[in-house]
């Protein structure tokens, strides 16, 4: 006799007032979406109306998550894969929540 598989469900809670989002926290069996995914999602999906114009960028040597910011040294020179995990942020802080740290130059 087979034991049936369950496939686990994801639940979210989104905080938000009149325009802004408070919080998202989002949880799950196995591999649940962190916070910083669904804020991401929510950003790619235009929730915020503003242009997401700083880069998220992976380096190859170190793994180090680093993002770019308009003005910065390298940041015309800097491409963003998503496949390799890199991406955009619309704001300094979005991009220090997820774990990311600013470009030295």
């Amino acid at each position: 006799m087979r034991q049936g598989y369950r496939v686990p469900q994801k639940k979210s809670v989104l905080l938000t007032a009149p325009g802004l989002v408070i919080g998202a926290v989002a949880f799950g069996a196995a591999g649940g979406w962190t916070a910083s995914d669904m804020l991401a999602s929510w950003n790619a999906s235009g929730g915020s109306g503003q242009s997401c114009r700083i880069k998220g960028n992976i380096s190859i040597d170190t793994g180090e998550r680093i993002f770019h910011v308009p003005g910065q040294k390298y940041y015309a020179q800097t491409k963003i894969s998503p496949q390799y995990g890199e991406r955009w942020f619309c704001t300094e802080f979005e991009a220090w929540a997820a774990g990311w740290r600013k470009s030295k130059s």
